[in-house]
C-alpha cells in the first residue's frame, strides 16, 4: 500500500496553496497569468468559467465525503497525489516543479478524501455516463483512507502500468489518483516539523 502523498507546486512559491482560497477576481488573474496556448494551460482559458466548475465541484466532494463519514474542517481542500505521479512530473515540467511528501499517517479517516482519477474529471465522467472512458466502480465516486487497500489490489495505480490497462487511452489529467485534504492542521503540523 502506497504511504505517502506528494503535492506538486511551483518552485520558489509555497506549498499547499489553492485558488480557492482567494475571491473570484484574485483567481481570475491568477489564472490569466498562468494560462499558456497548449492543453495543459487549457482549463484556464476560460477562467471565471473554471472557478464555477471547480467550486461546484470540491462542494460535490465535500458532500459525498461528509456522506461516507469523513470531517471535513474546511471549506475546500488542499491538493496532493497519491503515491506520486511520473507523469505530472514529465508533463508540467515547464512550471519548474518542487514537490513534497507528506506521511498518510498524519491523517485520519475523517481529514482526507480521493478520487480515482482527478475530482473534475471523476464527477463530469460520473454525470456522463455515456462516455466510453466512464467506469461505474469509481467514477462519480469518492474514497477514504479505508477504501484505498481494496481500490489499490483491484485497480492498481495508474503509475503501475503493468497491473492494469484502466488508465490506458483516458486522456491528459489523468495518471494520477487525487488526494483531497479538509483538515489543515495535521498538515501544518506536519510542516513544522521538517
Amino acid at each position: 500500500m502506497i504511504t505517502y502523498l506528494t503535492h506538486y507546486y511551483r518552485q520558489g512559491d509555497p506549498p499547499f496553496r489553492s485558488l480557492s482560497a482567494l475571491c473570484d477576481a484574485e483567481a481570475i488573474a491568477v489564472m490569466e497569468s498562468l494560462y499558456e496556448d497548449n492543453p495543459l494551460a487549457d482549463r484556464f482559458k476560460e477562467p471565471a468559467q473554471y472557478m464555477n466548475n471547480r467550486r461546484q465541484v470540491e462542494q460535490w466532494v465535500k458532500n459525498e465525503f461528509i456522506a461516507k463519514g469523513g470531517e471535513p474542517k474546511e471549506n475546500y481542500p488542499l491538493y496532493a497525489v497519491l503515491g506520486y505521479s511520473h507523469w505530472m512530473e514529465e508533463n508540467l515540467s515547464f512550471f519548474e516543479l518542487s514537490s513534497l511528501r507528506v506521511p498518510l499517517t498524519i491523517f485520519s479517516h475523517g481529514d482526507i478524501s480521493f478520487t480515482y482519477p482527478d475530482s473534475m474529471v471523476t464527477c463530469w465522467l460520473g454525470m456522463d455516463k455515456e462516455s466510453a472512458h466512464y467506469q461505474s466502480q469509481y467514477h462519480g465516486k469518492i474514497f477514504t483512507l479505508s477504501d484505498l487497500d481494496r481500490l489499490e489490489h483491484i485497480y492498481g495505480v495508474p503509475e503501475d502500468k503493468g497491473r492494469t490497462a484502466l488508465w490506458e487511452g483516458m486522456g491528459p489529467y489523468i495518471e494520477y489518483i487525487e488526494a483531497q485534504i479538509w483538515n489543515q492542521q495535521p498538515l501544518s503540523d506536519y510542516l513544522k516539523t521538517i
